[in-house]
């Protein structure tokens, strides 16, 4: 059965091989650099050594081989303690992980003896204090571009670096208490955004606040919201766009970053995809049909891309994942503005509908040479292929914690509008399908116990809940914004 990722403890499933991947040689040399310096960062700015339990990272076959690397390299960096008793440690590192398969590459054509299996994966971690069971720090590890040896070495490495680095940043520092009071007595129901569910749901069990959520997609949540049927909505659409929102008087309060991928299922590609905006419109708009058209081969020299009709997948229901889609393919092409333009809904040219961003990912599991689109986690949950995506800076960038921080790095809230787009941002390393998601409360028709209790559940969810996100690839928001809506939100009190 395969796995899903909706809490560090779920059953990974992984296959078990020997993980081999093409690589740069520089690459090892840099992973290790990279511990080092991370160890010595984290040396100079913790008092003492931490001690840690480092815990199961899954189920799977190859949790062990990762659980085993990361308490290697923890004992090499000298700056923590590792324990095996948990009654021992202060701190316990827990996860889930999966690795599977994708294709193979052939180095030398005339040889299929040296064809390589090429690997995909996740390593989902959460650190967690043991006294109190609260998070501290959590991180969505994926394949770095580049790496030597095996993916499980990768993951696991590059996890250690980010966990020292936060432990020397102090951003494994206490996390605020949980929601109480008024929160703690009165029940709430939301519905909204899919693109956020995930990390909603999670939020919702761990709060302190007795939360019912219904994903139902940002176009139907926000309808409830405005008939008064829900308390709050989650939406991916700021106030601003098109819909049912126009003419609802509510606050908005970004709640988390996300990115939106092109999911694709190409068998035997032994190769990642590139795409552009300009590339995604045409397939979408019908303009382009075939896997090998010539657009697509140009951003993809080398690769072996199927004389095959594209099979196109996008969302049937009202979906803010498809007004960031389709606002970011009319920023890309003029002709696609024109034509289609944006909106949670449009007349799609081409392609067949599936109800929400799991319908979408199902139909592209199951469809060869589908294309589709959903948020990050959606693609790892489902172990499908996501293409990268060049940005306004010409690069070609996969969607991950690190590309998606880029994008929200430079938003521009001098204005205090918090309605803002970080499509496309101007940073080098940013992903350019990246995105604030919302959490949207009425402005009037509330009882004071209920406004308490959201402002309690707001409070809670840009603090402590800040610090649980990252493990489900959802990039935490910048403190300029947090503090901002703290403010806001302990105005509704």
């Amino acid at each position: 059965m395969r796995s899903r990722l909706s809490e560090p403890h779920a059953d990974a499933s992984p296959i078990r091989r020997r993980l081999t991947h093409r690589y740069l040689g520089l690459a090892g040399i840099l992973i290790l650099a990279l511990v080092s310096a991370a160890a010595a960062r984290a040396g100079s700015s913790v008092g003492g050594l931490r001690t840690i339990q480092v815990a199961s990272m899954g189920e799977g076959n190859d949790a062990a081989a990762l659980r085993a690397r990361i308490v290697e390299q923890l004992k090499k960096s000298g700056r923590v303690r590792t324990v095996e008793d948990a009654a021992a440690a202060d701190l316990i590192l827990r996860g889930s992980s999966g690795i599977w398969a994708t294709g193979t590459v052939t180095l030398h054509p005339r040889s299929k003896a040296e064809a390589e299996t090429i690997f995909q994966g996740y390593l989902s971690l959460e650190l967690v204090d043991r006294a109190n069971h609260t998070t501290l720090w959590s991180y969505l590890v994926t394949p770095s571009r580049f790496h030597t040896g095996s993916i499980t070495d990768d993951l696991a490495d590059h996890a250690v670096v980010r966990l020292l680095d936060a432990l020397a940043s102090g951003a494994a520092g206490g996390p605020s208490a949980a929601a109480a009071g008024a929160g703690a007595q009165t029940a709430l129901h939301g519905a909204g955004s899919t693109l956020a569910a995930p990390l909603y749901l999670k939020w919702f069990e761990s709060s302190g606040v007795t939360v019912t959520y219904d994903a139902i997609g940002s176009e139907a949540g926000v309808e409830q919201l405005a008939a008064g049927k829900v308390d709050f909505a989650g939406s991916d659409m700021p106030l601003t766009a098109p819909g049912p929102s126009v003419a609802l008087h509510a606050t908005q309060f970004p709640a988390v970053t996300g990115g939106v991928v092109p999911i694709y299922n190409l068998p035997g590609l032994g190769r990642s995809l590139r795409l552009t905006g300009q590339l995604l419109a045409g397939i979408y708009s019908g303009a382009i049909r075939k896997w090998n058209d010539p657009r697509i081969l140009e951003a993809n020299r080398g690769a072996h891309l199927p004389d095959a009709e594209i099979a196109v997948v996008h969302r049937s229901d009202g979906s803010g994942t498809t007004f960031v889609w389709t606002s970011f393919l009319s920023l890309s092409s003029p002709q696609w503005k024109s034509s289609v333009d944006t909106g949670a809904r449009v007349d799609w040219p081409v392609g067949a509908g599936a109800e929400g961003s799991n319908g979408v990912a199902e139909l592209v599991e199951k469809t060869p040479n589908s294309i589709g689109y959903v948020e990050l986690i959606y693609a790892i949950q489902h172990e499908l292929n996501y293409a990268a995506v060049r940005n306004p800076a010409g690069q070609f960038i996969k969607a991950d914690l690190a590309s998606i921080t880029a994008a929200a790095s430079g938003a521009n809230i001098g204005s205090g509008d918090l309605r803002i787009s970080i499509l496309n941002a101007p940073n080098r390393d940013a992903y350019p399908i990246s995105t604030f998601t919302w959490l949207l409360v009425p402005e009037h028709g509330l009882s004071a116990e209920k406004r308490a209790a959201i402002a309690d559940l707001l409070e809670w969810a840009l603090t402590a809940g800040q610090k649980q996100c990252s493990s489900l690839g959802y990039a935490p928001l910048p403190h300029e914004i947090v503090a901002k809506e703290l403010e806001a939100a302990h105005a509704m009190k």
